[in-house]
């Protein structure tokens, strides 16, 4: 497929999309921050009411969430809340408003590592995951800049610290999926507290995370900007090292280990990169004349290897399905594991990012 080929795609996937699961979800908040660029992007008020249709029966009116718990203390809930301030900017209606307030009030009580980070769940105590980065922090920054006065910039900046601090790997320039303050995890190094390898879509989170809060924080905060943009510069250089030399200009599971036998090449955490070079040639964080291209290619790549007609449509392919670490000893974090996950097709862990990375590449067109 081409990719004046792609909102056909998009919109057709959409037309058949099923909430992900019963419950308030981080995968479908993918499908629809995607669905909040794409209207950015084009206009196209078909996107806009994709996200009010979904919205319609979970927001309640004192701004509580259907099928949301709390007290779970799941940073993966807050996710699908970064379209709330979009929702409540676009239609004025105060239960979005209310309903931000539900989502914050999670965050000011979530269990916090010695180091300050937010748990990654509360059944995953003293652990920090890049994913959460992605789920949280976007959603905080924008709260603060919005609501807040700019108050909790100081935690938030402090946050994506530690997360260098104590995940970074200076040889590699990656980051390990997930730390273990408490260094008692199955999968958790017993001196370092890390996890073993360098996933993809963990990588891919983490850049997503960074430029997506650099988005909502004020400029005018001078040296917390400048703090995430160099973070940013510096991840995005660490990835590049590891993107396929060969024609398909896409990026392995295991991110450094294109050597080992079953190592793929995965579609999710290769279109997360994507956007997030895309995003940030956009907002003016890299510079257009060296990284432009180089995220088209990708995003053009992914259209080319992986958007492929299987069963009389086009599909999505090459997407891992899960992964994560713990709780138990099954999901130990070796090359093995994440090599095991099944990989899929049309999920929204895929799809999501792929929608956002065609948004941004539409307005950099535009730009142009």
């Amino acid at each position: 497929m081409k990719i004046d080929g792609v909102s056909k795609f998009i919109k057709g996937y959409l037309d058949r999309y099923r909430n992900f699961k019963d419950y308030w979800n981080y995968e479908d908040g993918c499908i629809l921050m995607g669905c909040v660029q794409l209207f950015k992007a084009t206009g196209d008020a078909y996107y806009k009411e994709f996200v009010i249709r979904y919205m319609e029966d979970l927001i309640h009116v004192d701004g509580k969430i259907s099928n949301y718990k709390k007290e779970e203390y799941n940073i993966d809930s807050i996710n699908a809340g970064k379209v709330l301030f979009f929702l409540y900017e676009e239609t004025g209606d105060e239960r979005y408003r209310l309903a931000i307030d539900t989502l914050m009030d999670q965050l000011a009580t979530h269990p916090r590592t010695g180091c300050g980070n937010f748990w990654h769940k509360k059944i995953y105590p003293n652990q920090i995951w890049l994913d959460g980065l992605y789920m949280a922090q976007p959603f905080y920054m924008a709260y603060e800049t919005k609501f807040n006065q700019k108050q909790g910039y100081n935690d938030i900046i402090k946050q994506f610290d530690n997360v260098r601090k104590y995940m970074y790997n200076e040889e590699k320039g990656l980051y390990y999926h997930a730390f273990d303050e408490a260094k008692i995890q199955h999968w958790a190094n017993k001196e370092t507290g890390l996890s073993a390898n360098f996933w993809l879509r963990s990588m891919g989170w983490y850049l997503m995370a960074l430029i997506d809060t650099i988005d909502e924080i004020s400029i005018e905060i001078f040296e917390h900007y400048k703090g995430l943009e160099a973070l940013f510069k510096e991840a995005v250089k660490g990835i590049l090292q590891y993107q396929d030399k060969n024609e398909s200009k896409l990026f392995y599971q295991v991110i450094d280990r294109a050597d080992i036998y079953g190592n793929y090449l995965e579609t999710s955490g290769t279109a997360m990169i994507a956007y997030s070079i895309l995003k940030g040639c956009q907002v003016g964080v890299l510079s257009k004349e060296k990284y432009q291209k180089v995220g088209e290619e990708i995003l053009l790549k992914l259209i080319e290897h992986k958007l492929i007609k299987k069963d009389g449509r086009i599909a999505l392919h090459g997407i891992c399905s899960v992964a994560g670490l713990g709780p138990g000893e099954a999901r130990d974090g070796s090359v093995t594991y994440y090599l095991s996950e099944k990989v899929v097709c049309d999920d929204p862990k895929g799809v999501g990012p792929f929608m956002m990375a065609y948004a941004s590449w539409l307005m950099l067109r535009d730009e142009n």
